[in-house]
């Protein structure tokens, strides 16, 4: 049985509630595939949105950064957060301007995150936004040494509170406007890998990792 999302006054949609989506397997699936979060919070007096890279390990979401920057600061101290992935699926073309739109999958966690100073969860969070990148990366390179482990802060924030809106399908025009002679549809749009380049100074003989030409998603 999938788990449905909760409801709160944050999380209910309010425009378009018809593209909401309450199966918590599409938040994990949005979260999974996407590469980039933007992280919103206030700083003091400033508004602020800030895109990282970020990993999952099961109801939780986990960030990452410098210790002096000022999102790790600010949420780390206490200040609610609003994380938002977006996968972009298409760009729907109508026959009116009006109508024009995109197909898109969107994720939005509120919360508050907490600092995470345990080793062990500590190691696996930096395990995790390393193989998000690539599939199995971890285990295939050296592992951080004190001074990095160090110079990293990771952040847990808990899918408690999320919500999950989707558009799919071709434009809705109005009725009179499907009887002009425009085209009108869907041109798909998918993050896809390209041909990997070679660092300059890499070793002779070796070739890349089957997972960083794989198609996504590899979560």
């Amino acid at each position: 049985m999938v788990e449905a999302l909760g409801s709160t006054a944050r999380t209910r949609l309010h425009r378009a509630p018809k593209r909401a989506v309450s199966d918590r397997s599409a938040l994990h699936a949005i979260l999974d595939e996407g590469l980039i979060c933007h992280v919103g919070f206030v700083a003091g007096d400033t508004p602020v949105v800030i895109p990282t890279g970020y990993g999952r390990v099961g109801e939780r979401l986990y960030l990452h950064g410098s210790p002096a920057s000022r999102m790790v600061r600010a949420l780390g101290a206490g200040a609610p957060a609003c994380v938002t992935v977006t996968l972009l699926d298409g760009l729907v073309l109508a026959r009116s301007a009006f109508h024009h739109s995109m197909n898109y999958r969107s994720a939005v966690v509120f919360g508050v995150a907490r600092p995470v100073t345990e080793p062990e969860e500590h190691r696996e969070a930096l395990r995790r936004f390393t193989d998000h990148i690539v599939a199995g990366r971890w285990d295939g390179v050296r592992q951080p040494n004190a001074r990095e482990l160090g110079a990293t802060a990771v952040l847990a924030l808990e899918l408690d509170e999320a919500s999950v809106k989707v558009r799919t399908g071709p434009p809705v025009d109005d009725d009179e406007d499907y009887a002009l002679p425009i085209w009108a549809g869907v041109v798909p749009l998918a993050l896809t890998h390209a041909a990997p380049i070679p660092d300059p100074r890499l070793l002779p003989g070796l070739t890349p990792p089957a997972a960083a030409t794989a198609p996504r998603p590899h979560a």
